[in-house]
This record gives C-alpha cells, structure tokens and sequence, in this order.
C-alpha cells in the first residue's frame, strides 16, 4: 500500500469507516501476530492481544497524530497488549515445568490451561526486502529463542524483540514503552545476557544452512522412514547424546539418548504412524497422524518439531494437544489412508 492509499484510509478510517479501518491494518495483521507470539509463546494469545489492541486503535484512531508511522503506532498499542496479558500467564516448556522422567509406564496427566508454548507454523514469506517481508525470515520465531524470552521480565521481552528482531531504534523503543533510551539500552543488555545463557551455541537457522538443503532433506526423509518403520536402531542414529524429548500437555519428558530411546521402543511405536514433513518455527517438523486401531484411519496425534545440532537430532519438540492440532490448520486425518494391525 502507498502512502496516498493509507493516507485515504485513515481519512475514511476517522469518520468511522469500520470497512476502511480493516483495509488499513491489513498489510501488517502477519507479522503483528508474530510479534505477539514472541511475546507470548501462544499464537491463540497473540491473536487475543492483537484483538484487544485493534479494538483499542480503531477507539484511538482521531488520537493518531501521525508523528510516528502507523505500522510504528499499532506496534505500540499491541505491545502494551502483549506487556498486560503476559503479566497474567507465562507459557512454558517441559523443562522449566518439572525434571524429566525415567520410566515410561506413567506418563502423568495433561496439564490443563494456558500453561504451555505452542509452536508456529510456517508460511511462506516473500523474498522482497523490507521489516514486512523479513519479520518471520529471522531467528525470531526459533523454539528455544522464543521460550527463553518467556524467562524474561516483560518489559525486558519487548525491548529484546523490538530492537533486535524488529530493528526499531532505540529511541522508537524508549517512545512504544513510555521510558528513556537510557532505559531501553539498559534492558536489552539484561535481556541479551539471559537470552544467550539459555540459548547458547548457533541458531537453528545457522545449523540448517550449515547442514545444506541436501542434507536436510536426506535427515527429513530418514526420520521419517525410521519412524513409520519404528525401527527404534535407525531413530536412535539420528539423535544426539544429549537429545530430548518433550510432549505437552503430558508433563513427562525424556532426557538423554538413551531414556529417548527407551520411550521409542515402550511407548511410540506401540501404534502406527505416518508423517507429513512441515515447517514450524523455522524449524523441520512433522505432522504426525497415528493409526485408530478401530477403523484403520491415521488422525492427527501429534506436531513434532526438530532441532539439529552438527547434522544430529537435539531436540524432538512434540506438541500432543488436540487443541494445537485444530489450530494448525493441518487436515484432521490422512485422506484415503489406513493400515492392518501390525
């Protein structure tokens, strides 16, 4: 959109045009809700802070002087959302939520509630340059960065997010955030300091390219294979020594290669499966469709996200929430799809 359009917009937009207003916010509905869920670890509570902060543009708008830029305008208002609703919940991970388990017989009862992170699924983003095109083309939707901002204080949240996944300067910063420069340049110091103790080493973005499209297809396709295979020796090949592997809403999680393994063999492949490769978080994913032993057919059981460190599995980031699968927008079932009783 031009500058002239806008412009007609907001005009239309402040006589009270609810038509004109939706047009207007459109281009940067995306990666608003991408910023939320970087604040938020929850696409459902970045969509419920986006609500509440349209609502809270569209009463303001005859307030919006235009001495900043509309785009820098609705990222203010979402931002306070996001700082207000994240004062209320905070979403987690297995590990920040109890020590991983051992035996595989007792997987505990799903934790109910808006408790956990819930991952990103991918779309395509376009290549044109520009902080539209680039805002999901960036670490900043990886697994273990957002859930390391979900350790931070709030306000410590938004500066890291805004200076350095979004780029705005520090003094834009300090004007969303009612504070000083001083401030803001004080906060990202703290915030990147906790940030990199809890995510050291290399992006998943730097570990992909490093592994090559050719050798993430190659892990892809023999993931894939050694699952609807359940061949437990071959998965075992892939992964780390230290790989883990973590399933919310059930608050176990397994630790280490060989207690992985073990829950492989006892309880994964007790069923079926097919996998589906997908994207998510920027990261290699699956959707993972198990058999109903009562009529045959594979339904949605799971969203399992990989992370890889030196061309090894580290991490299996399984998300077994009904919830998260009507979410994602993936089919319920595999069409045309059943299998006889292994």
């Amino acid at each position: 959109m031009d500058d002239r359009a806008e412009a007609d917009l907001l005009e239309r937009a402040r006589t009270g045009d609810d038509a004109a207003f939706a047009r207007l916010v459109a281009p940067y509905r995306d990666e608003l809700v991408a910023h939320g869920y970087r604040m938020l670890g929850s696409r459902q509570d970045a969509e419920d802070a986006l609500q509440e902060a349209l609502i809270g543009a569209w009463r303001g708008l005859a307030g919006f002087a235009g001495r900043s830029s509309l785009r820098t305008w609705l990222y203010r208002i979402l931002t306070h959302a996001c700082l207000r609703l994240a004062e209320r919940r905070r979403r987690l991970l297995s590990p920040a939520y109890g020590p991983p388990r051992r035996a595989t017989a007792d997987l505990g009862a799903p934790v109910p509630g808006p408790v956990w992170m819930e991952p990103w699924m991918d779309e395509p983003v376009s290549d044109e340059p520009g902080p539209d095109a680039r805002y999901l083309r960036r670490e900043g939707v990886e697994l273990a960065f957002v859930a390391a901002l979900q350790h931070l204080p709030a306000v410590q949240r938004a500066v890291l997010i805004l200076r350095e996944v979004l780029e705005f300067p520090a003094a834009e910063v300090a004007r969303m955030l009612d504070t000083t420069p001083a401030s803001v340049n004080s906060a990202l110091q703290r915030a990147r300091k906790a940030v990199d103790e809890r995510v050291p080493g290399p992006s998943q973005r730097v570990e992909l390219a490093a592994l090559g499209d050719e050798g993430r297809r190659e892990l892809v396709e023999a993931f894939v294979g050694a699952w609807e295979r359940a061949d437990v020796a071959a998965i075992a090949e892939l992964l780390a020594e230290d790989v883990r592997f973590t399933m919310p809403p059930l608050p176990a999680w397994f630790d280490g290669r060989e207690d992985v393994v073990r829950f492989f063999a006892e309880r994964v492949f007790a069923t079926p499966w097919r996998l589906v490769p997908i994207s998510a978080n920027g990261q290699p994913a699956f959707a993972c469709y198990q058999r109903d032993p009562d009529d045959g057919r594979f339904r949605l059981g799971a969203v399992n996200l990989l992370a890889v460190r030196a061309g090894r599995i580290v991490e299996i980031a399984g998300f077994i929430d009904p919830a998260v699968g009507a979410a994602s927008g993936l089919p319920a079932e595999l069409p045309g799809e059943s299998a006889a009783v292994r």
